[in-house]
């Protein structure tokens, strides 16, 4: 398809247009990747922005209930919802399920939601390889929410606070014992704390378990892009549809503030700051990948392995060959 008709046609909101451009940027081939840049480099032209939310949570902890019931709400308000779902890929074969549309089988027929399953391939942090520029496809589609779901592997999945305006940390009653709630990395990250299954017996071990991680906030440093009382931990039922209203308003009044005090448009730029090193880094290590590079690699680890050469002046002789093509 005509790179500028397809760009039209995503402007239109056309959810078939979103689906083939997303492919289109997920693609490896060279040709594919020099029209995913042409169309992005267009819709970022229309400068249409969606509220970010990404969403973490341990597998099991419910997240795909939570963003069918949570994309239902958002929808019956009027607004139109992108669901970005990332699914872990087989570290044998490298396929994935991608049943996330499946799970989602209310939200997947309503006319002003869009759900898309991505394999994470072998890309670290939760997300996928081109999430962030999946992202920008569905903002230029004119959607209101975008959800980016992650794998679901723990601590360290951080990389989703990278494209995202607002993190949403998912967890199940009794995951845990209180010092979870103190450790760093992810939820240092987190803007609200959700305590999923808050519902028949799991209720008052929900309430408990809530009131022991907002201890464990009010003890993590202060960071500068929160206003007082965040970040906050709130208890949910994604089952029960229970207390997404609240969850719901706390994310507008934080990004509202964020708005109004400067720290929305600079975060962005922070991540477009982070994104073009991660693009610079790729492009560096794609070098590796041609044969005449192949090749030499071949040559100098087998010299390595036979003690012909140390690992580090094999390194070196290698650079020493990229900087000469």
């Amino acid at each position: 398809m005509d790179i500028t008709q397809l760009g039209d046609r995503i402007l239109s909101g056309d959810r078939r247009a979103l689906a083939r451009a997303i492919t289109l940027v997920e693609s490896r081939r060279a040709d594919h990747r020099a029209e995913a840049t042409v169309l992005l480099d267009r819709l970022a032209r229309s400068e249409r922005q969606a509220l970010r939310i990404g969403l973490s949570g341990t597998p099991g902890v419910g997240k795909s209930t939570f963003i069918e019931s949570f994309g239902m709400m958002l929808v019956g308000q009027g607004l139109r919802v992108a669901v970005l779902a990332v699914d872990p890929s087989s570290a044998r074969s490298g396929g994935s399920i991608l049943g996330d549309k499946t799970r989602m089988e209310r939200l997947s027929r309503e006319p002003n939601a869009f759900i898309r399953p991505s394999p994470s391939q072998s890309h670290l942090g939760g997300v996928a390889r081109r999430t962030r520029e999946a992202v920008s496809l569905c903002e230029a589609a004119g959607f209101d929410v975008v959800l980016i779901e992650t794998v679901g592997v723990g601590q360290s999945e951080t990389v989703v606070a990278e494209l995202s305006d607002l993190f949403l940390l998912l967890l199940a009653p009794a995951g845990g014992d209180e010092l979870q709630g103190v450790k760093r990395g992810i939820m240092e990250m987190a803007d609200l704390i959700l305590v999923n299954k808050a519902d028949g017996e799991l209720k008052s071990t929900a309430t408990r378990t809530c009131a022991d991680y907002a201890g464990a906030l009010r003890l993590l440093r202060k960071r500068v892009q929160d206003p007082p009382g965040f970040p906050k931990a709130l208890t949910v039922s994604a089952v029960e549809e229970a207390g997404l209203d609240s969850a719901w308003a706390e994310m507008r009044a934080l990004s509202d503030w964020r708005r109004e005090n400067g720290h929305w448009t600079a975060n962005r730029a922070e991540q477009a700051r982070y994104w073009f090193g991660q693009e610079v880094r790729h492009a560096l290590l794609a070098r590796l990948e041609t044969p005449r590079a192949r090749a030499e690699m071949d040559r100098l680890s087998t010299a390595a392995a036979q003690g012909q050469l140390t690992p580090a002046s094999a390194a070196e002789q290698m650079l020493g060959f990229l900087n000469e093509e």
